[in-house]
């Protein structure tokens, strides 16, 4: 589905503020971290797609969502955790009206569908950026935490949406746990081939075969 053929919902950045942040933030972690873009799998197009990364920083979705060219980058929404980022007003500021995020509840009630806010903007025309893993990796000893299964879920739902693995390398690094800022150094964020459509995987088989293909791109790594 070519997102400019559908009239989106998404309220973009429509506050001057927002804009400024928006701009600044960008700017300032493209240049304290070095991020380069590597598109090796598919072309920065306006299509609609699901990118699903590796998650190890509250700054992934950032250096993801500003290495999009700013056609794609109108059109894209992180998703990101509720308890954190609406847990004060400045964090929800900019998850809302900066970013334009959904936000879910990952432990919340058992009754309410997390992945309903997201299958509503892919029902829109938006596309998303997604973290299967679903938490942080803080682990120095795991690449990849097993994926949960929202991703499965939404492919499901959505077979016409493009499912896009971008891995983002050296973030437990360049953002170490307990880190106000960004350390200086080099990161970048890889985008591979789309998954391929119809793969009649059972949810298993699919999150292992999604997973897999992630940490394939791990080895186009710039040392």
């Amino acid at each position: 589905m070519n997102i400019s053929s559908q009239q989106s919902m998404l309220p973009f950045i429509s506050h001057p503020l927002a804009r400024l942040i928006s701009f600044i933030i960008r700017r300032s972690a493209r240049l304290l971290t070095g991020a380069r873009s590597l598109w090796l799998g598919c072309e920065p197009k306006p299509i609609q797609r699901i990118y699903y990364a590796n998650h190890n920083s509250h700054i992934d979705f950032i250096l993801l969502w500003s290495s999009l060219p700013k056609e794609l980058r109108e059109k894209t929404r992180p998703v990101a955790a509720s308890d954190y980022w609406l847990k004060a007003g400045f964090r929800r500021f900019l998850i809302q009206d900066t970013f334009s995020g959904i936000t879910i509840q990952r432990n919340g009630d058992k009754s309410t569908d997390p992945l309903y806010c997201i299958a509503d903007a892919l029902s829109q025309g938006d596309s998303i950026i997604f973290f299967p893993e679903g938490t942080r990796n803080l682990s120095d000893d795991t690449e990849l935490l097993d994926f949960k299964s929202g991703l499965f879920f939404l492919a499901e739902q959505f077979p016409q949406v493009e499912i896009v693995p971008v891995w983002i390398s050296n973030l437990k690094r360049v953002m170490p746990k307990g880190a106000f800022l960004p350390l200086p150094l080099l990161s970048t964020v890889i985008f591979g081939a789309p998954l391929p459509h119809n793969l009649n995987l059972s949810k298993t088989e699919f999150l292992a075969y999604a997973r897999h293909q992630l940490l394939e791109l791990k080895n186009h790594e710039v040392q």
